[in-house]
């Protein structure tokens, strides 16, 4: 998504999305539908959102700082959007971002005519492709990788605007879910081993296209299938509808992430439930990890799904021992680990009645930096709680992600940093333990993890990547460079 780092979440202890997307065409009220999706959105992006419509001659733009109702709520918002095809993003902001530049869609007018894309993921080849484009003259607007692909298009020699994105898409390496947006439909397409999803749906006449399934709920849509990895699907005005497969035969790889926390409880992602998945997670991890206790508490609410699987098999009762407000600010614009760690106990309360000597198992979905976990740990015990087990609903996550998660610098995760055992000590829990790679792998409906060609990315749990990443490769060359030996005085 962008070439400057992100934050994390608000206790910069969570992973995150970076963005997702929505569009429509087709419809009659294609800006409006396209704001509703969004809003089902928002987890994947709460710091700006971005519309884009068409009405058959003219291209219309609206961008905003903040969540989608703080921009789309209005009748008078809408109206500056008319047309029968819109297309919508939400994202995060990054660090050193340049505000409005950055929010997507994008938009140019090529030589072919307008064009528009939201984009989730993240481009690994972005910056070498962008000093290239530099070289030859490009000049950019904003930071996002994004803006490479725009380029690319309006660079390529092939004669349609159809050849031209596939032209450009082919020297892609990385991740990407796109929304296009043309004079001549809409375009939906993702990268070929489909690490970002992307879902199709319908309302009526009008085809939709969407981050997950949750939005077609919210907007009334039928849900139609998944764009497969490495599928191009064109929508026309007519609403005729044809699929592409021009990158060849590639075994999928899709972010199992999404199955961990990304997703929203109430989508389905590759034909499986969110939520059931997670219970199974939970479960797993029962099973796995199984320890000696009076409750199950989740962290919420991403820990929820997953403590009522591990409650349901353990047998041990699931109880709400930590509150959640919802109503705290966003801390991560104070700068100090102070305020940060005051956000933590403002967003999370000890429900002291019932820890309150009690042997209790804490279920959170993933640990990154720690802190938060070491936090939450220590509010139990103030809250009286005998004994705190910690349980993980995924492997440790020991690597950083480049297909549009934020995860920090690897050496800032806990997991890269230090063993099961200090970690525990770090977190100050009675007990530490989390699935495994194969577990969460069963619990998804795969079975085993096939090392030589594995069903998901993992990579920030394994280290295997499933793409090259030029980007970082040029960027260690040459801190390498920088690096000079010196040679002994003769």
């Amino acid at each position: 998504m962008n070439f400057t780092h992100p934050f994390l979440d608000e206790d910069g202890d969570k992973l995150r999305e970076e963005c997702g997307v929505f569009g429509a065409i087709n419809a009659a009220d294609a800006a409006a539908a396209t704001a509703l999706g969004l809003h089902a959105l928002q987890h994947r992006g709460q710091e700006a959102a971005g519309i884009t419509s068409f009405d058959g001659a003219e291209f219309y733009s609206r961008r905003g700082l903040g969540h989608v109702a703080e921009n789309f709520s209005s009748q008078e918002a809408i109206a500056e959007l008319p047309g029968f095809m819109a297309a919508g993003h939400v994202r995060y902001s990054t660090t050193g971002g340049a505000g409005l530049r950055n929010v997507q869609p994008l938009y140019a007018d090529l030589a072919s005519g307008g064009f528009a894309v939201a984009h989730n993921g993240n481009i690994s080849n972005a910056g070498v492709l962008r000093d290239d484009l530099v070289r030859r003259g490009s000049i950019f607007q904003s930071t996002s990788d994004t803006e490479v692909i725009i380029h690319l298009v309006a660079t390529s020699r092939y004669p349609t605007i159809m050849d031209r994105l596939i032209d450009a898409l082919r020297l892609l390496e990385g991740a990407y879910a796109l929304i296009v947006m043309t004079r001549e439909g809409m375009i939906a397409c993702r990268d070929p081993l489909g690490i970002r999803p992307l879902q199709m749906g319908r309302i009526g006449d009008a085809t939709v296209f969407a981050s997950e399934t949750v939005a077609f709920d919210v907007v009334g849509a039928e849900f139609v299938r998944q764009v497969e990895p490495g599928e191009i699907i064109k929508v026309d005005f007519d609403g005729n509808v044809d699929s592409l497969h021009p990158f060849g035969s590639h075994k999928p790889r899709p972010c199992i992430f999404e199955h961990v926390y990304f997703s929203r409880p109430d989508s389905v992602f590759d034909g499986r439930s969110i939520y059931e998945a997670r219970k199974a997670i939970g479960a797993e991890l029962a099973r796995e990890k199984p320890v000696d206790a009076d409750i199950v508490i989740p962290v919420p609410d991403s820990g929820v799904p997953a403590a009522i699987g591990y409650a349901q098999e353990s047998g041990i009762p699931f109880e709400l021992g930590i509150i959640r407000s919802h109503y705290v600010g966003r801390t991560f614009i104070q700068p100090s680990d102070g305020a940060r760690h005051a956000g933590v106990k403002r967003k999370h309360n000890a429900n002291r009645a019932m820890v309150e000597g009690k042997r209790i198992v804490l279920i959170d979905d993933s640990i990154v930096r720690g802190t938060t976990s070491m936090q939450i740990v220590e509010m139990m015990r103030d809250a009286g709680a005998k004994e705190v087990h910690f349980r993980v609903a995924s492997p440790p996550t020991a690597h950083s992600c480049f297909y549009g998660v934020d995860t920090p610098e690897r050496s800032k995760l806990l997991a890269a940093r230090m063993d099961i055992e200090p970690m525990r000590e770090f977190i100050k829990a009675d007990s530490l333990a989390f699935v495994s790679i194969d577990g969460l792998y069963r619990a998804v409906g795969e079975g085993p993890r096939k090392r030589e060609c594995p069903q998901f990315c993992d990579a920030c749990f394994t280290g295997d990547y499933p793409t090259s990443l030029t980007d970082l490769a040029r960027r260690e060359e040459r801190q390498d460079q920088l690096v000079l030996p010196v040679e002994a005085a003769e």
